[in-house]
């Protein structure tokens, strides 16, 4: 069995932001699809976008897994919505959220999914948890690693 290296990043603005965090790991690490095999420290950034609302929590944690990339993402929504995720607006307040960054180097555009994130080298609350556990890794489709998407903000 093959298993491929995910990239997932993970956040929480709403409640006990520790809480959900730790557990949409433990949710995946229970999943006998998936295995978690490393994770960032939890970092604090301020939200994105015009919302007034709390400060983030953000991590990021790699996963191996056997799923196909729309199998991962259902698990990902079925834990955000375990966790109370309401989605009302784009980059509103959230307990819990779950992106997919990388997929290896796959890359997909579907209705729902977009692989690798489209916002990823955008995002140094993304791309600082990943230098932590990836620094080497190289975006599939920019050609950069995560330094140098960092160093590019």
């Amino acid at each position: 069995m093959k298993y491929t290296q995910v990239f997932l990043g993970l956040g929480s603005n709403v409640g006990d932001r520790e809480f959900y965090l730790r557990t949409a790991i433990e949710h995946l690490q229970s999943d006998a699809d998936v295995h978690v095999e490393n994770q960032s420290a939890v970092i604090e950034t301020e939200p994105f976008g015009d919302i007034e609302q709390r400060a983030f929590l953000n991590q990021v944690i790699q996963v191996a897994t056997d799923c196909e990339p729309e199998q991962l993402l259902t698990k990902c929504l079925v834990i955000e919505q375990s966790q109370g995720r309401i989605r009302k607006e784009k980059w509103g307040p959230r307990t819990l959220d779950i992106d997919i960054l990388f997929f290896e180097s796959l890359q997909v555009n579907v209705q729902n999914l977009t692989i690798p994130h489209p916002e990823v080298h955008k995002r140094d609350f993304m791309l600082l948890p990943l230098l932590e556990i990836a620094p080497t890794f190289v975006h599939p489709t920019l050609r950069q690693s995560i330094d140098e998407m960092l160093g590019a903000l």
